[in-house]
């Protein structure tokens, strides 16, 4: 039985992606040869917001 989030929780992943997002770019641009790091954390928050999860 598959369980639906809720609006607060979707905006709670929107958030968190949002951060993540944020954290990526800026490795991309300083860290560049770590920027692969912070890019689970970015997807899956993503797909969590999006409600596929």
């Amino acid at each position: 039985m598959a369980t639906t989030a809720t609006s607060s929780s979707k905006g709670k992943y929107w958030l968190y992606f949002l951060v993540s997002f944020v954290i990526f770019m800026l490795m991309l641009i300083f860290l560049n040869q770590w920027f692969w790091v912070a890019m689970p954390f970015m997807l899956t928050f993503l797909v969590m917001a999006l409600g596929y999860m």
